[in-house]
Protein backbone atom coordinates (compact mmCIF):
# COMPACT_ATOMS: atom_id res chain seq x y z
CA UNK A 1 0.00 0.00 0.00
CA UNK A 2 2.57 2.20 0.87
CA UNK A 3 4.25 1.85 -2.38
CA UNK A 4 1.36 2.61 -4.42
CA UNK A 5 0.51 5.78 -2.13
CA UNK A 6 4.61 6.98 -3.04
CA UNK A 7 3.98 6.75 -6.48
CA UNK A 8 0.75 8.98 -6.35
CA UNK A 9 2.97 11.04 -4.94
CA UNK A 10 5.70 11.06 -7.50
CA UNK A 11 3.31 11.07 -10.30
CA UNK A 12 2.16 14.29 -8.85
CA UNK A 13 5.74 15.98 -8.90
CA UNK A 14 6.16 14.51 -12.87
CA UNK A 15 2.69 16.32 -13.49
CA UNK A 16 3.57 19.40 -11.69
CA UNK A 17 7.24 19.36 -12.82
CA UNK A 18 7.79 18.58 -16.85
CA UNK A 19 10.82 16.82 -17.92
CA UNK A 20 12.69 16.68 -14.37
CA UNK A 21 12.30 12.89 -13.93
CA UNK A 22 15.52 12.61 -12.39
CA UNK A 23 15.27 15.56 -10.03
CA UNK A 24 11.30 14.24 -8.59
CA UNK A 25 12.72 10.43 -8.37
CA UNK A 26 15.73 12.13 -6.42
CA UNK A 27 13.35 14.00 -3.92
CA UNK A 28 11.28 10.96 -3.31
CA UNK A 29 14.49 8.73 -2.65
CA UNK A 30 15.64 11.97 -0.47
CA UNK A 31 12.32 12.41 1.76
CA UNK A 32 12.47 8.04 1.76
CA UNK A 33 16.20 7.83 3.14
CA UNK A 34 15.72 10.48 5.56
CA UNK A 35 18.73 12.61 3.98
CA UNK A 36 19.04 16.18 2.30
CA UNK A 37 19.50 17.39 -0.97
CA UNK A 38 21.45 19.68 -3.54
CA UNK A 39 20.46 20.48 -6.63
CA UNK A 40 22.15 22.27 -9.22
CA UNK A 41 20.76 23.98 -12.26
CA UNK A 42 20.79 26.56 -14.24
CA UNK A 43 17.73 29.07 -13.00
CA UNK A 44 14.30 28.71 -14.39
CA UNK A 45 14.09 24.98 -14.01
CA UNK A 46 11.27 24.29 -11.76
CA UNK A 47 13.49 23.57 -8.28
CA UNK A 48 11.34 26.06 -5.96
CA UNK A 49 8.22 24.41 -7.83
CA UNK A 50 9.61 20.55 -7.24
CA UNK A 51 9.65 21.32 -3.13
CA UNK A 52 6.52 23.37 -3.68
CA UNK A 53 4.67 20.64 -5.06
CA UNK A 54 6.14 18.09 -2.65
CA UNK A 55 4.72 20.03 0.08
CA UNK A 56 1.25 20.03 -1.80
CA UNK A 57 1.54 16.01 -1.63
CA UNK A 58 1.96 15.35 1.89
CA UNK A 59 0.85 16.55 5.18
CA UNK A 60 4.38 18.61 6.09
CA UNK A 61 4.87 22.51 6.18
CA UNK A 62 7.53 24.24 3.74
CA UNK A 63 9.49 27.10 4.04
CA UNK A 64 11.49 29.21 1.30
CA UNK A 65 14.23 30.78 2.19
CA UNK A 66 16.45 32.99 -0.45
CA UNK A 67 20.31 33.04 1.18
CA UNK A 68 21.67 36.21 -0.05
CA UNK A 69 25.12 37.52 1.62
CA UNK A 70 23.37 39.86 4.19
CA UNK A 71 22.19 36.69 5.63
CA UNK A 72 21.88 36.08 9.57
CA UNK A 73 22.08 32.87 11.27
CA UNK A 74 18.90 33.83 13.34
CA UNK A 75 17.24 34.43 10.08
CA UNK A 76 17.15 30.44 9.66
CA UNK A 77 17.68 29.22 13.41
CA UNK A 78 15.36 32.09 15.02
CA UNK A 79 15.96 34.61 18.12
CA UNK A 80 14.82 35.42 21.24
CA UNK A 81 12.33 38.28 21.62
CA UNK A 82 11.37 40.57 24.95
CA UNK A 83 8.19 40.15 25.85
CA UNK A 84 7.58 43.77 27.92
CA UNK A 85 4.42 42.36 28.93
CA UNK A 86 5.69 40.00 30.89
CA UNK A 87 9.26 40.70 31.04
CA UNK A 88 10.68 37.52 29.47
CA UNK A 89 12.46 36.35 26.45
CA UNK A 90 10.68 34.15 24.23
CA UNK A 91 11.72 32.01 20.90
CA UNK A 92 10.39 33.15 18.00
CA UNK A 93 11.14 29.73 16.11
CA UNK A 94 12.62 30.98 12.00
CA UNK A 95 12.37 28.42 9.17
CA UNK A 96 14.57 25.69 9.74
CA UNK A 97 11.36 24.60 12.14
CA UNK A 98 9.49 23.86 9.01
CA UNK A 99 9.29 20.27 7.78
CA UNK A 100 10.38 21.28 4.01
CA UNK A 101 13.14 24.16 3.76
CA UNK A 102 14.28 25.17 0.48
CA UNK A 103 17.32 26.63 0.56
CA UNK A 104 17.37 28.67 -2.77
CA UNK A 105 20.94 30.04 -3.78
CA UNK A 106 22.54 28.32 -0.57
CA UNK A 107 26.18 28.88 -1.48
CA UNK A 108 25.16 32.94 -1.77
CA UNK A 109 25.64 33.25 2.10
CA UNK A 110 28.39 33.26 4.69
CA UNK A 111 30.05 30.96 6.87
CA UNK A 112 28.31 31.65 10.00
CA UNK A 113 24.77 31.05 8.19
CA UNK A 114 26.76 27.96 6.55
CA UNK A 115 27.59 26.53 9.93
CA UNK A 116 23.86 27.23 11.67
CA UNK A 117 22.42 25.31 8.39
CA UNK A 118 24.93 22.77 9.48
CA UNK A 119 24.38 21.84 12.67
CA UNK A 120 20.38 21.64 11.59
CA UNK A 121 21.30 18.93 8.90
CA UNK A 122 23.79 17.20 10.65
CA UNK A 123 21.92 16.82 14.48
CA UNK A 124 18.64 17.83 13.49
CA UNK A 125 18.69 20.46 16.13
CA UNK A 126 19.49 24.38 16.98
CA UNK A 127 21.77 26.16 19.10
CA UNK A 128 20.65 29.77 20.13
CA UNK A 129 22.59 31.25 22.91
CA UNK A 130 22.70 28.45 25.73
CA UNK A 131 19.45 26.48 24.72
CA UNK A 132 19.54 23.50 22.25
CA UNK A 133 15.87 23.12 20.23
CA UNK A 134 14.91 19.83 18.45
CA UNK A 135 13.85 20.35 14.59
CA UNK A 136 10.90 18.28 13.51
CA UNK A 137 10.92 14.58 12.70
CA UNK A 138 10.44 15.11 9.13
CA UNK A 139 12.72 17.43 8.17
CA UNK A 140 14.36 17.44 4.48
CA UNK A 141 16.63 20.33 3.33
CA UNK A 142 16.41 20.77 -0.76
CA UNK A 143 18.99 23.34 -1.12
CA UNK A 144 20.18 25.10 -4.39
CA UNK A 145 23.42 26.24 -6.44
CA UNK A 146 23.42 28.46 -9.74
CA UNK A 147 26.19 26.86 -12.03
CA UNK A 148 26.25 29.70 -13.82
CA UNK A 149 27.40 32.71 -11.60
CA UNK A 150 29.99 32.76 -9.00
CA UNK A 151 30.35 36.45 -8.34
CA UNK A 152 29.42 36.99 -5.12
CA UNK A 153 29.05 33.12 -3.83
CA UNK A 154 30.83 31.37 -1.14
CA UNK A 155 31.97 27.77 -1.52
CA UNK A 156 30.09 24.99 0.37
CA UNK A 157 32.77 24.00 2.82
CA UNK A 158 33.13 19.76 2.24
CA UNK A 159 31.92 18.68 5.95
CA UNK A 160 28.96 20.92 4.60
CA UNK A 161 28.62 19.12 1.29
CA UNK A 162 29.56 16.03 2.87
CA UNK A 163 25.88 16.03 4.82
CA UNK A 164 23.50 15.71 1.40
CA UNK A 165 22.51 12.60 0.72
CA UNK A 166 22.86 13.49 -3.28
CA UNK A 167 23.95 15.98 -5.22
CA UNK A 168 21.62 16.03 -8.70
CA UNK A 169 22.54 18.28 -11.62
CA UNK A 170 19.63 19.19 -13.95
CA UNK A 171 19.95 20.77 -17.41
CA UNK A 172 17.65 22.75 -19.79
CA UNK A 173 14.56 19.96 -21.37
CA UNK A 174 14.15 19.33 -25.25
CA UNK A 175 11.91 20.96 -27.95
CA UNK A 176 9.35 18.36 -26.66
CA UNK A 177 9.17 18.79 -22.98
CA UNK A 178 9.44 22.96 -23.30
CA UNK A 179 5.73 22.15 -25.42
CA UNK A 180 4.04 20.74 -22.68
CA UNK A 181 5.94 22.90 -19.94
CA UNK A 182 4.10 25.61 -22.07
CA UNK A 183 0.35 24.18 -22.36
CA UNK A 184 0.72 23.55 -18.30
CA UNK A 185 1.94 27.00 -17.58
CA UNK A 186 -1.09 28.72 -20.19
CA UNK A 187 -3.53 26.24 -18.21
CA UNK A 188 -2.39 27.27 -14.98
CA UNK A 189 -2.65 30.83 -15.79
CA UNK A 190 -6.17 30.45 -17.67
CA UNK A 191 -7.57 28.51 -13.86
CA UNK A 192 -6.00 31.63 -12.17
CA UNK A 193 -7.83 34.05 -14.06
CA UNK A 194 -11.23 31.96 -13.98
CA UNK A 195 -10.52 31.20 -9.88
CA UNK A 196 -10.72 27.63 -10.64
CA UNK A 197 -9.90 25.67 -7.54
CA UNK A 198 -6.85 23.75 -7.80
CA UNK A 199 -7.16 19.84 -8.16
CA UNK A 200 -7.20 18.00 -4.91
CA UNK A 201 -4.74 15.65 -4.37
CA UNK A 202 -4.51 12.91 -1.60
CA UNK A 203 -1.81 13.73 1.00
CA UNK A 204 0.93 11.26 2.52
CA UNK A 205 0.86 11.48 6.18
CA UNK A 206 4.30 11.15 8.07
CA UNK A 207 3.23 8.11 9.29
CA UNK A 208 2.94 6.75 5.84
CA UNK A 209 6.25 7.94 5.09
CA UNK A 210 7.69 6.79 8.74
CA UNK A 211 6.35 2.97 7.50
CA UNK A 212 7.56 3.64 3.91
CA UNK A 213 11.35 4.02 6.09
CA UNK A 214 10.68 0.98 7.51
CA UNK A 215 10.12 -1.08 4.54
CA UNK A 216 13.09 0.11 2.69
CA UNK A 217 15.37 -0.86 5.39
CA UNK A 218 13.98 -4.31 6.14
CA UNK A 219 14.61 -5.12 2.22
CA UNK A 220 17.09 -7.84 1.28
CA UNK A 221 20.65 -6.62 0.84
CA UNK A 222 23.03 -9.52 0.25
CA UNK A 223 26.65 -9.57 1.70
CA UNK A 224 27.74 -9.11 -2.22
CA UNK A 225 25.81 -6.14 -2.65
CA UNK A 226 27.13 -4.44 0.55
CA UNK A 227 30.89 -5.53 -0.21
CA UNK A 228 29.80 -3.92 -3.65
CA UNK A 229 29.14 -0.76 -2.21
CA UNK A 230 32.08 -0.98 -0.02
CA UNK A 231 34.51 -1.73 -2.77
CA UNK A 232 33.02 1.39 -4.64
CA UNK A 233 33.52 3.66 -1.82
CA UNK A 234 37.36 2.21 -1.31
CA UNK A 235 38.18 2.54 -5.01
CA UNK A 236 37.62 6.41 -4.07
CA UNK A 237 40.00 6.42 -1.33
CA UNK A 238 42.99 3.81 -2.82
CA UNK A 239 42.25 4.66 -6.53
CA UNK A 240 45.98 3.23 -7.21
CA UNK A 241 44.27 -0.09 -6.65
CA UNK A 242 42.26 0.07 -9.95
CA UNK A 243 44.24 2.39 -11.99
CA UNK A 244 47.32 4.82 -12.59
CA UNK A 245 44.60 6.98 -14.37
CA UNK A 246 42.12 6.88 -11.83
CA UNK A 247 45.04 7.52 -8.90
CA UNK A 248 46.04 10.56 -10.71
CA UNK A 249 42.32 12.48 -10.80
CA UNK A 250 41.69 11.78 -7.05
CA UNK A 251 42.97 14.07 -4.29
CA UNK A 252 40.74 13.19 -1.57
CA UNK A 253 37.77 10.34 -1.58
CA UNK A 254 34.70 9.82 0.00
CA UNK A 255 33.76 9.36 3.73
CA UNK A 256 32.07 6.19 5.05
CA UNK A 257 29.06 8.65 4.94
CA UNK A 258 29.00 8.02 1.20
CA UNK A 259 28.83 4.28 1.99
CA UNK A 260 25.61 4.48 4.27
CA UNK A 261 23.94 7.54 1.88
CA UNK A 262 24.84 4.61 -0.79
CA UNK A 263 23.29 2.18 0.54
CA UNK A 264 20.02 3.69 1.81
CA UNK A 265 19.49 5.10 -1.50
CA UNK A 266 20.11 1.79 -3.31
CA UNK A 267 17.33 0.13 -1.04
CA UNK A 268 14.98 3.36 -1.36
CA UNK A 269 15.69 2.77 -5.53
CA UNK A 270 14.57 -1.12 -5.62
CA UNK A 271 11.76 -0.58 -2.87
CA UNK A 272 10.69 2.52 -5.27
CA UNK A 273 10.74 -0.33 -8.57
CA UNK A 274 8.70 -2.79 -6.50
CA UNK A 275 11.42 -5.24 -5.61
CA UNK A 276 12.14 -6.67 -1.97
CA UNK A 277 15.82 -7.09 -2.75
CA UNK A 278 18.99 -4.55 -3.86
CA UNK A 279 20.19 -5.29 -7.32
CA UNK A 280 23.38 -3.86 -8.60
CA UNK A 281 21.63 -1.96 -10.95
CA UNK A 282 20.05 0.04 -7.95
CA UNK A 283 23.90 0.58 -5.74
CA UNK A 284 24.86 1.74 -9.70
CA UNK A 285 21.88 4.02 -10.44
CA UNK A 286 22.52 6.22 -7.34
CA UNK A 287 26.16 5.95 -7.60
CA UNK A 288 26.90 9.58 -10.04
CA UNK A 289 24.06 11.51 -7.02
CA UNK A 290 25.72 9.86 -4.24
CA UNK A 291 29.33 10.41 -4.68
CA UNK A 292 29.69 13.82 -7.34
CA UNK A 293 30.17 16.12 -4.48
CA UNK A 294 32.29 14.07 -1.89
CA UNK A 295 34.89 13.70 -4.53
CA UNK A 296 37.87 16.31 -4.51
CA UNK A 297 39.73 15.81 -7.89
CA UNK A 298 43.45 16.47 -8.07
CA UNK A 299 44.29 19.87 -10.05
CA UNK A 300 45.61 17.65 -12.93
CA UNK A 301 42.07 16.28 -13.58
CA UNK A 302 40.86 19.93 -13.47
CA UNK A 303 43.52 20.92 -16.26
CA UNK A 304 42.50 17.95 -18.13
CA UNK A 305 38.47 19.32 -17.71
CA UNK A 306 38.49 15.75 -15.74
CA UNK A 307 35.06 16.43 -13.62
CA UNK A 308 33.24 13.84 -10.93
CA UNK A 309 30.66 12.69 -13.32
CA UNK A 310 33.66 11.43 -15.79
CA UNK A 311 35.96 9.78 -12.43
CA UNK A 312 32.64 7.98 -11.42
CA UNK A 313 31.55 6.38 -14.56
CA UNK A 314 35.48 5.42 -14.56
CA UNK A 315 35.07 3.80 -10.84
CA UNK A 316 31.99 1.62 -12.04
CA UNK A 317 33.55 0.36 -14.60
CA UNK A 318 36.60 -0.66 -12.75
CA UNK A 319 35.15 -2.28 -9.94
CA UNK A 320 33.35 -5.60 -10.21
CA UNK A 321 29.69 -6.03 -10.33
CA UNK A 322 28.94 -9.12 -8.25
Amino acid sequence: MAVNQIKQLLSHLNSQVIGQTELTQSIIIALLADGHILVEGPPGLAKTRAVNALSDGIDANFHRVQFTPDLLPADLTGTDIYRPETGEFIFQQGPLFHNLVLADEINRAPAKVQSALLEAMAERQITVGSKTYALPELFLVMATQNPLEQEGTYPLPEAQLDRFLMHVEIDYPDADTELKILKLNRGESLDEINHALPAEVDKLSQLDIKAARKSILEIHMSEAIETYIVQLIMATRKPQAYSDELRQWIEIGASPRATIALERCARAHAWLNGRDFVAPEDVLAMLENVLRHRLILSYQAQAQGIDANKVIANIAQLVPVP
